[in-house]
């Protein structure tokens, strides 16, 4: 019985968006391992922007120094 945690920032994921990450993660533990959709379940925790950070730096002062997002 899988339980994948799925953790973003709190800032205005919809309904449909969550939606479709549940589905996702869903099918990725299907596919991958094998796992029976019924029995894997799938968390998401929003956090707030505050309490989150990147590179060493909170979230929204890297997003400031570095115009946006974190490159893979």
């Amino acid at each position: 019985m899988p339980i994948v945690t799925i953790q973003i920032t709190r800032e205005g994921t919809t309904p449909e968006q969550k939606a479709a990450l549940i589905k996702g993660a869903t099918d990725l533990m299907s596919e991958v391992l094998d796992k029976p959709p019924a029995l894997t379940f799938v968390v998401i925790q929003e956090v707030e922007l505050a309490d989150w950070g990147v590179a060493g730096l909170p979230v929204e002062e890297f997003r400031r120094l570095t115009g946006g997002e974190p490159k893979s």
